[in-house]
C-alpha cells in the first residue's frame, strides 16, 4: 500500500508513529515535514527503501504543489493520506482579553486550508489507486461545536471546526465516487511529550488508528467524524 502522512517530524508525535506503523507493515510511506527532522532521518536508516521524506509546508500552495510533483516521481498512486500536520499560535491557551486575534488566520490557513491543499494537489495520485483511496483528516474534540466547553483554544478550536466542515464538504463531493473516501477523526488524548499526562501511548495508539482506517476505507454510509473507536463524535 502507498501511504502519505503529514506532520511526522516529532518522535513522540502521532504522525511519526503512524508512519512507523505503516512501515512495519511493509507499506511504502511518504512522511512529510516542514523542516528537517532528526528522528525521521533515523527512521529512514531503518527503512531506506520504503520511507520517502518530503519537505512540504501545507500552509503554502506552491510548497504543496511542488511536493505533489516530487511524489509522482516515485509513487504510482496513493491509497491513504493522513492529514496530521497542524499548528497553534503562542496565545492558544489565553482568554479573549489577552489573545492576539491576528494570530487566528495563520492557524486556520495551516490546520484547515492546508489539508484541502494536500487533497487538491495529490488528487491525481489518489485517483490512480486500485482500491478506494482514503483521506483522513486528523481533527479534535476541540473542533466539536456541540461539545465545546472551553473559553480558550480560540485559534485551535476554530481551525478544527473549519477542518470538519471542509471534510464534510469533500465527503459530499466524492459521495458517488467509488475511488475516494474521506473522514475526520478525534484521535483521543495522545501522549506527545515526555511530561504529558495523556493516557494514550502514540506508538500503541497508532496501530489502533491504522486498523480503524482500514475499516473505514469503504464505509460511505457510516459516521464521518469519528473517535478512535469508530464511534460518531458530535459536530
Amino acid at each position: 500500500m502507498y501511504v502519505m502522512v503529514t506532520g511526522t517530524g516529532r518522535k513522540l508525535g502521532l504522525g511519526f508513529n503512524l508512519a512507523k506503523r505503516y512501515l512495519e507493515h511493509g507499506d511504502q510511506v511518504i512522511a512529510t515535514v516542514r523542516k528537517p527532522s532528526e528522528a525521521l532521518e533515523e527512521l529512514k536508516k531503518q527503512y531506506p527503501d520504503t520511507l520517502h521524506i518530503l519537505t512540504m509546508d501545507i500552509g503554502s500552495t506552491p510548497s504543496v504543489n511542488a511536493a505533489a510533483e516530487e511524489a509522482k516521481a516515485f509513487f504510482p498512486c496513493l491509497d491513504l493520506i493522513v492529514n496530521n500536520a497542524v499548528t497553534t499560535s503562542k496565545d492558544t491557551m489565553k482568554e479573549l482579553e489577552d489573545f492576539d486575534l491576528d494570530q487566528v488566520a495563520p492557524v486556520i490557513n495551516v490546520a484547515s486550508v492546508g489539508p484541502l491543499r494536500v487533497l487538491k494537489a495529490f488528487l491525481p495520485l489518489l485517483k490512480a489507486a486500485k482500491d478506494t483511496a482514503l483521506v483522513v483528516n486528523v481533527s479534535s474534540e476541540a473542533g466539536s461545536i456541540g461539545r465545546c466547553y472551553r473559553t480558550y483554544y480560540i485559534d485551535y478550536g476554530m481551525a478544527k471546526a473549519a477542518l470538519n466542515m471542509a471534510t464534510m464538504t469533500m465527503r459530499n463531493k466524492f459521495r458517488d465516487d467509488p475511488q475516494i473516501n474521506i473522514i475526520c477523526i478525534h484521535p483521543g488524548w495522545v501522549r506527545t511529550s515526555e511530561n504529558s499526562e495523556a493516557p494514550l501511548d502514540p506508538y500503541e495508539h497508532a496501530e489502533t488508528l491504522r486498523l480503524l482506517f482500514e475499516k473505514k476505507r469503504h464505509d460511505k454510509e457510516g459516521p464521518v467524524f469519528v473517535t478512535h473507536t469508530g464511534d460518531p463524535y458530535p459536530w
